[in-house]
This record gives C-alpha cells, structure tokens and sequence, in this order.
C-alpha cells in the first residue's frame, strides 16, 4: 500500500501491487513500514539455483522488498546492529529472476545496470536507495529481525525485519526514471572555460 503523508513523502507498506509501483516516480522519499527481507551476495547466490530449477524459494518474494544488507551482530540490549546497504549493482546479475517471481521492489545503494532498469519497467518494480555510511541510523527503524534461512552464512543469511518509517529514495522507477541519471543532468555544467 501507498498513501502520501502530509508531509509529501510516500508511505510504503509491502506487500506491494503493480498499482503501488505505478504510483512512485524517481524522486521520491519513502518511509517503510512492514515486513522487509534481506539478502545480500551469498544468499542470492543460493537462491539462483532454486530459480533455474524451478524450485520453491525459502521466502514468498512476491510483492515484497529485498533489502540488500548484512547487519553486523546487535550490542547487549539492541535489536540489531548497524544495517546500511551494500551495493545494489553486486545483486545485478540475479535480481531480474526475482522480479520476474513477482518481487516489487530492491533497496541498496549505488546505481544498477541497463538490465535491471529494464525489468524494473516490464515487472512493474522498483529500486530504493537507502542512506550509504548511515548503518547505525537506519537500525533504529528496525522493530525486529528474525532469520528466516541460509542462517550458516551469518551476517549474509535472509533475515526477516520488521521496519517503522525506515527512509529510503526511489533511485529507478518503472518508468524509465533514474534519479542519478537526472540528478547529473540537472546540475551538470557547460564548458565554461574562458576562450583564447
């Protein structure tokens, strides 16, 4: 589900429709709330296989978000440790199988390939950047976490979160929109050096 806050930014609650999809643009802040999975290389390296084979996944993907992530372990009396994004582009090479099963959206940092922009736009998806350096911060949304498989990978195991007004951007909408792409637009500056 999608609603505007009063404050312009869009309130993202997964399980998410084609609808929810087509209502966030390149642009726009987000607050999460819900049920978010995370994964990272190992865990999508294990996923691939059952892909190919047309075996069953660990998790439901269908209409959720993958966050691409590895909390390092929690202090005494925390929930969970620092959880900021990795490199979404890493995940390029399995996330348009995901989608294709139906997940509606990728959240990580950095810029993602030609072919993952496209099967953002055919599966009616989505990539969030969430805030790079800010793993401390951004654990503060997260309400609980819970392995859910792959726990012999440790920190790079799919884990479960449950998250409140977690902050994230739409980086690539299924429109075509990219916010780096028009960000670099946008402030790019003509030659300005002075003639001979």
């Amino acid at each position: 589900m999608i609603r505007t806050a009063p404050d312009g930014i869009k309130e993202v609650t997964p399980p998410l429709s084609d609808a929810d999809i087509e209502a966030l643009k390149a642009g726009d802040r987000v607050r999460i709330t819900g049920v978010v999975y995370t994964a990272r290389d190992a865990a999508h390296g294990r996923l691939f296989p059952l892909i190919e084979k047309g075996q069953p996944l660990p998790i439901d993907v269908r209409g959720q978000i993958i966050y691409y992530t590895g909390p390092s372990p929690a202090r005494p009396g925390d929930i969970v440790g620092s959880i900021g994004p990795t490199t979404g582009g890493r995940m390029d090479k399995f996330t348009p199988a995901l989608l294709k099963l139906g997940l509606k959206a990728t959240m990580g940092k950095g810029a993602r390939s030609r072919l993952v922009r496209d099967a953002l736009k055919q599966c009616k998806a989505v990539y969030f950047g969430a805030i790079g350096g800010a793993g401390a911060v951004l654990s503060r949304f997260v309400k609980t976490v819970e392995i859910v498989a792959y726990e012999d990978l440790g920190t790079e195991a799919i884990r479960r979160l449950e998250v409140e007004n977690f902050p994230a951007m739409v980086i690539n909408d299924c429109y075509g929109g990219d916010l780096y792409e028009d960000g670099m637009k946008a402030y790019a500056r003509e030659d300005t050096a002075p003639s001979q």
